[in-house]
């Protein structure tokens, strides 16, 4: 039997989200709860042909496109299959076995995956008790050997920000370390420190596909950064990871920005019907940047998550890292008042 790695023999597996949720109202992943822009949909149906199907991926179209939307040059874009390939990928090109990594703790559970595949050496900065962002505690934590800090901003899963200041100071702090910002949520904050690639070379970003597009299932996402890292980020990175759908449907997704629009405000509706409701119960919830509101269940969480699941209605139980937390994704307004409907009969 051939020898695993060390790193992945003391690594603890990551469970993927279980199958069964596409009849219920899915509250637990922070996906889009309506679904991709219907303009996606038709935009695969006239470009999708057997022959496109028949020959590797290619980027030529969408590579100009998405830079243009996001404002970037070509060379300073890399598609992923996801956030996740983007971490991957950033892990692969700059953090050796023993390397010292900084995360934010609890935080998206990537970061620390990838981190202890590549054997880094991982320490994680716990957020504050309100769940503010750690700022001086990491800044305080960077060595001269800090070789990455991985932030997501907003965070997951307390759904707390940081201001662009604060990440230049800590881009300014650690000049040899690869800072990654993940903006996987920022549609619904509107903080992005994407101008400031230029002033930074060990900036990097990320935008994901999976949340406010509705393309969890296309797997695409976006690691940008200055061209000369971007170029070494090529070169750490399978040719062909982003398939032809995943590229046509970003293309068409860009496009629609009514949609993203509309859909960002129904969301945002929908936080403050929660957090009204979640008062009228007495329920303690957290300020919220993103399209998720975590809120203190207390011993009650997992009995609360799991009767939700049995009524349908799909949240996260997050007290593994936060005593009594529970996570519920935003969509709209009526399916805010269905989650408050179901929650207060359980609550009572």
């Amino acid at each position: 039997m051939p020898r695993p790695r060390a790193a992945v023999v003391r690594m603890a597996p990551y469970s993927p989200p279980a199958d069964g949720r596409r009849d219920a109202l899915r509250l637990d992943f922070n996906e889009n709860t309506v679904g991709c822009s219907p303009a996606v949909v038709e935009f695969l149906k006239r470009h999708l042909t057997a022959d496109a199907l028949s020959i590797y991926p290619e980027y030529s179209e969408a590579k100009p496109e998405l830079a243009a939307f996001f404002g970037v040059a070509e060379s300073e874009i890399l598609f992923t299959n996801g956030t996740d390939e983007a971490i991957q990928v950033l892990i692969n090109t700059y953090i050796d076995d023993g390397d010292d990594v900084l995360i934010p703790r609890p935080s998206y559970a990537m970061y620390r995956f990838y981190a202890e595949l590549a054997g880094a050496s991982i320490r994680e900065i716990d957020f504050h008790s309100d769940l503010s962002f750690p700022v001086d505690e990491l800044l305080a934590a960077i060595r001269p050997g800090t070789r990455a800090i991985l932030i997501a901003n907003p965070n997951n899963p307390t759904g707390t920000g940081v201001d662009a200041a604060a990440i230049e100071r800590i881009a300014q702090a650690a000049p040899d370390a690869a800072v990654l910002i993940d903006e996987a949520y920022f549609d619904f904050s509107g903080v992005t420190v994407l101008p400031l690639l230029a002033q930074y070379p060990n900036l990097f970003v990320s935008r994901t596909f999976s949340k406010v597009y509705g393309m969890a299932a296309m797997r695409f996402g976006c690691l940008f950064s200055q061209s000369a890292n971007v170029r070494l980020l090529h070169k750490a990175q399978s040719p062909y990871s982003v398939n032809t759908l995943a590229a046509l449907a970003a293309r068409a997704a860009i496009r629609d920005t009514a949609y993203v629009r509309d859909y960002v405000c129904e969301v945002l509706a929908a936080r403050e019907l929660i957090y009204a409701g979640l008062r009228d119960l007495n329920i303690p919830a957290w300020p919220s940047q993103a399209n998720f509101i975590l809120f203190e269940a207390g011993s009650r969480a997992i009995a609360i998550r799991d009767e939700l699941r049995r009524r349908r209605v799909l949240v996260r139980d997050r007290s593994y890292e936060i005593p009594g937390a529970v996570r519920v994704t935003i969509g709209t307004r009526p399916q805010a008042e269905k989650f408050l409907t179901e929650l207060r009969s359980i609550w009572k």
